[in-house]
């Protein structure tokens, strides 16, 4: 359904009280694991593991569907702008994705900026990634990597970074509502941003914030694996499905970045959400827009090898 004008009315409102996350990310943090928090329920299968690298343990947790099955894998990367998010926070999400898609997902929890930044958490989505896609010995077959804003980020950066170092390859990327680009202030090329960035919860002030923590120092905003858009070469990149939302400031740059992949020689679809907002990935099954988009999930997943 469209967005009503009550509804439109709170949207401003909750989004012009944007708080300063540079100064507040631990607070901003908190609220978002807490709120977002949802203890499975038991008759959920999940199973809590590691994936051991040189220096330390990058938690992972799997989430499989209630029938006992040799499933293919959905290998998720978390959104939450590189500072927030973990995978309890993710709970609902994956659990829906794994019933939905009939897909093992396997759900990482990267390291997260400022603590961590740029470029920890696509060396932590890599080693897991690299885990999966070259232990022969793994039960985890026919793997996806999925992610939505910056974990469609990093999908799409992991993609770029083992086509570069040619450990394993990646047949396919689903990218929900990417971050692509390095700028999201008032002189970003995209009209999304200035159409989108004010009104509709994530706001480009939120973006611009999220970057900054990520960064380690400012010419990493020029680096292909921090803004994938920029890179030059994107030839040999997985099958690939972009979707994107209808008023998420996000939307230009990351169908930009389908189009550019496509240009390039890739299987490329793209699908924009009507009606839908950054986020909406995280919504009950029951959404109309979150419906739509299992439903061309689900299709991708079936039709293209």
């Amino acid at each position: 359904m469209a967005i009503n004008k009550v509804v439109m009315a709170a949207l401003k409102a909750i989004s012009y009280r944007d708080i300063d996350v540079k100064e507040n990310y631990k607070m901003h943090r908190n609220f978002v694991n807490i709120t977002r928090k949802h203890y499975l329920k038991p008759f959920y299968k999940t199973r809590d593991d590691e994936v051991y690298t040189d220096n330390y343990k990058i938690p992972v947790r799997i989430f499989s569907p209630e029938e006992e099955g040799n499933y293919p894998c959905l290998l998720f990367f978390h959104g939450g702008g590189w500072v927030t998010g973990n995978i309890d926070s993710y709970n609902k999400v994956c659990t829906n994705m794994s019933k939905l898609t009939c897909h093992n997902v396997i759900s990482v929890d990267y390291r997260l900026a400022p603590e961590y930044p740029f470029p920890a958490a696509l060396e932590d989505c890599y080693e897991v990634a690299k885990n999966l896609l070259k232990n022969k010995g793994s039960k985890y077959k026919d793997i996806t990597i999925i992610g939505d804003s910056a974990g469609g980020n990093l999908a799409a950066a992991l993609s770029l970074l083992a086509r570069d170092k040619k450990e394993f390859k990646i047949s396919r990327q689903i990218l929900i509502y990417p971050s692509t680009y390095n700028d999201h202030s008032g002189t970003s090329p995209f009209p999304s941003i200035h159409e989108n960035g004010t009104d509709y919860l994530l706001t480009s002030k939120r973006i611009s914030d999220y970057t900054q923590l990520y960064i380690s120092n400012k010419n990493d905003l020029r680096n292909p694996y921090f803004a994938p858009l920029l890179a030059e070469d994107l030839t040999n990149q997985p099958k690939t499905l972009i979707i994107t939302a209808e008023y998420c400031p996000l939307r230009d740059e990351g169908e930009a970045y389908g189009k550019r992949l496509r240009e390039a020689g890739n299987y490329t679809e793209i699908y924009r959400i009507k009606d839908g907002l950054h986020g909406f990935f995280a919504l009950p099954p029951r959404f109309p827009q979150v419906k739509l988009c299992y439903d061309i999930i689900n299709r991708f997943l079936c039709e293209v090898k």
